[in-house]
């Protein structure tokens, strides 16, 4: 069992930035793709970065160029830092664990099996 706990959400003007975390409990920490999604009331959840067990990165063009995840493996936490926000960057952000053997990130969210509870991030213009 993996439990997941995002926090650094807020509300920030627009080109602000924020620095989200998402602590995760369980020992296949180490062993698991790591991302963080997105979901805006009323519409799909949709991936925005992901790291995978060998540190491969894949990112939404959405969030190219100015979001970045990192995990700290000691801590079991996975960050995602983002720059230059625009308000259409408004959306509950959730973490998510993918627990297969996979080696690359996969953007399609029911290939994750855990999930955090989600923290809201809301960029006035």
């Amino acid at each position: 069992q993996v439990q997941l706990v995002e926090s650094g959400g807020g509300l920030v003007q627009a080109g602000g930035s924020l620095r989200l975390s998402c602590a995760a409990s369980g020992r296949t920490f180490s062993d698991s793709t790591m991302a963080w999604f997105r979901q805006v009331s009323g519409r799909e959840r949709e991936f925005v970065a992901g790291m995978s067990r060998l540190d491969i990165t894949y990112y939404a063009n959405s969030g190219k160029g100015r979001f970045t995840i990192s995990r700290d493996y000691a801590k079991n936490i996975v960050y995602l830092q983002m720059n230059s926000l625009k308000s259409e960057d408004t959306a509950l952000y959730y973490c998510a664990a993918d627990q297969s053997s996979s080696v690359r990130v996969t953007t399609k969210s029911a290939s994750y099996d855990y999930w955090g509870q989600g923290t809201q991030v809301t960029v006035s213009s």
